[in-house]
């Protein structure tokens, strides 16, 4: 008999796939206990239109961060800090600090754990930084700190 797993099942398979397993086990064992569903057409139908509308969800999520990308790639962003007598930085700026920068100066929404910055940014001037959006969408970007006063 043919069944779709809806649960990861050790030994036969993965959740989504397709499986051809003995009757007596199908009945008694998987659907029984929630694990899979008779693999007719309607459920078929079903498992396609899923995966078609998980793929539909990451092509649309690579979209929006090759649009992101394309906005934020080369530009700079400037950071205002406090700064002691030296000239050097209260603390350090942080990729909190610069996705905030972002978002008020070029209105991108981009999560600060998706930011790093190349060095520790502990006095003013300009430095590299990279916003990696997805699996491969990246962009390179200039983080200008500068005194706040």
């Amino acid at each position: 008999m043919k069944v779709i797993l809806l649960e990861d099942v050790k030994g036969t398979g993965k959740k989504g796939e397709i499986h051809e397993v003995k009757d007596g086990y199908a009945i008694n064992c998987l659907i029984k206990k929630g694990l899979a569903q008779e693999a007719n057409a309607k459920n078929l139908n079903l498992l396609q239109g899923q995966k078609d509308s998980a793929q539909h969800k990451i092509d649309v999520d690579i979209a929006n961060a090759k649009d992101i990308a394309g906005k934020l790639e080369g530009k700079s962003v400037v950071v205002k800090a406090k700064a002691g007598q030296n000239g050097r930085l209260f603390g350090t700026v942080t990729s909190k600090e610069v996705s905030a920068a972002i978002k008020q100066s070029l209105g991108l929404d981009v999560d600060k754990k998706k930011i790093s910055i190349a060095m520790k940014i502990e006095g003013f001037g300009d430095y590299s930084a990279e916003a990696r959006l997805y699996a491969g969408v990246t962009a390179k970007f200039t983080v200008s700190v500068k005194d706040e006063g």
